[in-house]
């Protein structure tokens, strides 16, 4: 089973988002910001990080910054979720696998989910 971190302040955010992926059959586990999601990547082994743009102590970008820094983090995949700086993701391609404006659509983010997750297997 694939483990999903959701980093978002907005408890309840994240809490719709963790049962969404959940009743998709991930783990999920959630924190508050990018600090304690940094604390969380080096004790557990996650398959997708997906973070809010605007949060106390460490903003999404710069979480992904220092995601991408780590050596073995590098090639994990980050979707970002914003109101207002979605184009601060799509200015980085390089450090987003997808970027999603606040409302987002649901089944969008799932189908995204599982794309980077469950790649389609070759017969």
């Amino acid at each position: 089973m694939s483990t999903i971190l959701v980093v978002d302040d907005e408890y309840l955010i994240a809490d719709i988002l963790g049962f969404l992926l959940e009743d998709e059959g991930f783990e999920v586990l959630k924190v508050g910001n990018g600090e304690m999601a940094l604390e969380a990547l080096a004790r557990t082994r996650v398959e997708l990080v997906i973070t809010d743009y605007m949060m106390p102590k460490l903003n999404g970008k710069d979480l992904a910054i220092k995601i991408r820094e780590n050596p073995q983090l590098q090639p994990l995949p980050i979707i970002l979720i914003s109101g207002a700086q979605a184009h601060e993701g799509w200015d980085c391609p390089e450090l987003f696998a997808a970027v999603f404006d606040k409302p987002f659509d649901i089944p969008k983010l799932i189908a995204k989910v599982n794309q980077l997750l469950r790649p389609p297997t070759s017969s």
